[in-house]
């Protein structure tokens, strides 16, 4: 049985012990944690004790984790995501992974997440590809036992599984070093189905989102109104061994979080039940029996 969470980001207007008691009660097994300003802000005085209180929250409630670090303004309150590791003041965002990992650590989070960035255009691409490297590098010096998910982000750097698979040749193929996969993300950006995806990269998966997206926009859409027919997904997903959170990406839709939260557990447990079909019986895309809202009735998702 797959192990649905929710993301966070997707709950920016709640408070993060509220977030985590929603999704909990809704029924989702972990939880994709954001570090920010509002949920666990890893700058803010007392760190230690509130990690040990989500901690104790997470256990209380039985969920898993994983820690996710794409705040929008937490680094710099002027440039969304920035500084990245591709940057000039990049060792600001290497300060910060490394503090999300010491955060995942304490929490017994399943893995860290993060991503290259978008590369600056005063930065020379092979300046840039170094700094990533090295900036991994001095990430995984910190990882300990803490799996590391980089993951494929359209846009960035490293915006293809192809792209992930030389960053980790580069870096020596280290065992900490996974892949965060984001199925959106192939159906945007990646040329094979997205359930071959992802069993190419079944090995290496220690982190994986959700969301439905359209071929070469990237926009995080809630399930059914993209172009993903989940049921194979999951089914490749189920064959692949991967046995981590499975966690929604939805972090433009925080304004109808509980809502939005239960519609898509819905979707994805019929999803679920329709990828234990014999491969001729699959209904096809399972949107058209689960609930969803009309269309134009809420602004839609939208890029991280």
């Amino acid at each position: 049985m797959i192990r649905f969470g929710y993301g966070t980001n997707g709950f920016a207007n709640h408070r993060l012990p509220d977030a985590l008691d929603l999704i909990a009660g809704l029924g989702y097994t972990g939880v994709a944690l954001t570090l920010d300003h509002h949920h666990l802000d890893p700058y803010a005085d007392g760190l230690a004790l509130r990690v040990a209180k989500v901690a104790d929250r997470l256990r209380t409630l039985g969920l898993g984790v994983v820690v996710e670090t794409g705040a929008r303004y937490l680094l710099d309150p002027r440039r969304k995501h920035a500084p990245t590791l591709l940057d000039d003041d990049r060792d600001k965002r290497v300060d910060f992974l490394r503090r999300a990992v010491a955060i995942g650590a304490d929490l017994g989070a399943e893995a860290v997440s993060f991503w290259s960035g978008v590369r600056p255009a005063h930065v020379p691409p092979d300046l840039a590809w170094d700094r990533l490297v090295d900036g991994c590098a001095r990430v995984l010096e910190q990882a300990g036992g803490v799996p590391l998910g980089f993951e494929p982000e359209p846009g960035m750097l490293v915006d293809t599984i192809a792209g992930w698979h030389a960053l980790r040749r580069a870096l020596g193929a280290p065992d900490g070093f996974g892949l965060t996969l984001d199925i959106g993300h192939c159906r945007c950006n990646e040329p094979d189905p997205v359930p071959d995806c992802v069993t190419a990269v079944g090995p290496y998966l220690v982190n994986v989102q959700i969301d439905d997206m359209r071929r070469g926009t990237h926009e995080h859409l809630e399930f059914g109104e993209g172009e993903i027919d989940f049921p194979p997904v999951l089914r490749a997903l189920a064959a692949s061994g991967y046995r981590g959170l499975v966690a929604v990406e939805l972090p433009r839709h925080s304004h109808a979080a509980p809502d939005v939260a239960a519609r898509s557990l819905t979707f994805l447990r019929q999803a679920e039940q329709a990828s234990a079909r014999p491969h001729g019986q699959s209904s096809g895309r399972p949107h058209e029996q689960a609930s969803a809202r009309p269309r134009g009735q809420e602004p839609e998702g939208g890029r991280t």
